[in-house]
């Protein structure tokens, strides 16, 4: 097949972070013989380039110094905090639509795999109807909760829909918000996970080395890290340590609450580069999502971060909001917590700290869920069945 993909983020360079499943998931259909190629936005102004030899359209939608809708953070997090970004919507959607049938045309694509259906399923909208190419929409949860605070963007999406066979969603969360706006067919095909460290099992900490507890994502409101920093002015600095990796409007502030509390035992590293992210995972004992419902009423559409810890075989410890509850069960997969708990947060860690079998029960367990749900094989049939079915007529 030939694959168009539609998202508003990925990666920029060769060392870019940004979604990894993506990049892993475009790798591999194309070891699977389809010929794949990306339409994002501009990014600074940023231009046609290649990414592991797939071809990566950016639609230009204004001035560089204006580009800055997508990608570092979410777009709605953005726009929160700069209101006035809300006016370069009509042209981003007006752009990518037409760069999406351009595009289409020229590559004679078979199918449009558009991630994120609000707002890119409307870009997607006059190539499907004018050059009658099917659109597969993917569906990560951010949008569903958008349709549910915004309740205009309920027909847009609905809309969406009407022009497809079926949709895919990331998590069960995600599809059952699917499934409550639309009788169209829903798929659960998640990310895999794009690390591959394949580390042996729970690592425990040696003599005179503290139980390091790991973050790794954006720092957003729907992280809830700030309960993270809380539940570590509880744990005495001796024995513990946190590292925070990632960046995103909240970090000044959590900066500035880790600063209050003694011990000098959180430690922010910013955005890591690939090999650095790897050894912050190999170096670290336990990961922690401390995810919540934000203001605006998001969470975790699936938390694919805990699939990444899983492989370097850290014992998890996330709240059960969200898509996080296909990956973390209580005492099986890891320690399910209550969102916004940093009492929780820190007796969980004291837990694995002194029960070393704890979390190696909780990592096997967790490698156990990760190769039935999200082994790459499985991912890989479960959307390229979908990319078919998409297309039949």
């Amino acid at each position: 097949m030939r694959i168009l993909v539609l998202t508003s983020v990925y990666p920029r360079t060769t060392d870019d972070t940004e979604v990894p499943w993506m990049r892993e998931t475009v790798r591999r259909l194309r070891a699977r013989g389809h010929h794949v190629e990306i339409l994002a936005p501009s990014w600074r102004g940023l231009r046609r380039h290649q990414i592991d030899e797939t071809v990566v359209h950016r639609f230009r939608y204004g001035p560089a110094r204006l580009e800055i809708l997508t990608g570092e953070e979410g777009a709605p997090a953005r726009i929160a905090r700069h209101p006035w970004l809300q006016l370069m919507a009509i042209p981003y959607i007006a752009c990518g639509a037409l760069a999406c049938l351009r595009h289409a045309r020229r590559a004679r694509v078979d199918v449009l795999h558009v991630h994120w259906p609000f707002p890119h399923g409307l870009m997607a909208l006059p190539t499907r109807l004018l050059a009658r190419i099917p659109v597969l929409p993917n569906f990560h949860g951010a949008e569903l909760l958008m349709s549910e605070r915004k309740r205009w963007v309920r027909p847009l999406l609905r809309l969406v829909l009407r022009f497809a066979r079926l949709a895919v969603a990331n998590s069960s969360f995600t599809a059952g918000r699917v499934a409550a706006l639309s009788p169209l067919p829903v798929r659960i095909v998640p990310y895999g996970t794009a690390q591959g460290a394949g580390a042996p099992g729970a690592r425990t900490p040696q003599a005179g080395e503290r139980f390091r507890a790991l973050f790794v994502g954006r720092h957003i409101e729907r992280k809830g890290i700030i309960h993270l920093i809380d539940a570590f002015a509880l744990l005495p600095p001796d024995r513990f340590e946190l590292v925070i990796a990632g960046e995103g409007d909240q970090t000044e502030a959590l900066r500035a609450r880790a600063a209050t509390i003694p011990g000098g035992h959180i430690r922010f590293t910013g955005r890591l580069p690939a090999e650095e992210l790897r050894a912050a995972y190999a170096s670290s004992h336990a990961f922690v999502l401390p995810a919540i419902v934000d203001s605006r009423g998001d969470t975790e559409g699936l938390g694919v971060v805990l699939v990444e810890a899983t492989e370097y075989g850290l014992p998890l410890v996330a709240s059960a909001v969200g898509g996080i509850v296909d990956v973390v069960e209580e005492g099986v997969t890891g320690l399910a917590l209550p969102p916004q708990d940093a009492p929780a947060i820190a007796q969980a860690l004291r837990r694995l700290a002194e029960d070393p079998a704890l979390a190696e029960t909780l990592v096997a367990g967790a490698r156990a869920r990760v190769r039935s749900l999200f082994d790459w094989d499985r991912v890989m049939d479960g959307l390229e069945d979908s990319l078919r079915d998409a297309t039949r007529r």
